[in-house]
């Protein structure tokens, strides 16, 4: 997903999670990834040194890994939500193919 980095695409995102009731918060911690997500109490804690370039790579990261509820979502946030998440998986399928080692049972051709 070709994803420009801007204030109003940060503004997009956080958008998403205020809307599926997660509380964002940018705060000074110790994140091993840059972010840390408290699910049953549905907060996302964000290092606040990261620079917006880093934000927007942290909540894209996020909404990648979350399932949320799609009926909350307004049309724009769902259409959003949606690109993020098949652009992930399309991602993880790619990176399965390419670490996939040949089966044992297929004859090389040596």
């Amino acid at each position: 997903m070709n994803f420009k980095v801007t204030p109003n695409n940060l503004t997009r995102l956080e958008k998403i999670f205020g809307e599926a009731k997660y509380e964002l918060r940018f705060e000074k911690g110790t994140f091993n990834s840059g972010y840390c997500v408290l699910e049953h109490k549905k907060v996302v804690v964000v290092n606040k040194f990261l620079n917006l370039e880093g934000r927007i790579n942290t909540l894209l990261d996020i909404l990648g890994s979350m399932e949320l509820d799609e009926s909350v979502l307004t049309p724009e946030s769902l259409k959003l939500y949606k690109q993020i998440v098949e652009n992930r998986n399309t991602a993880a399928d790619a990176a399965d193919e390419e670490s996939t080692p040949p089966s044992p049972e297929t004859p090389s051709e040596n």
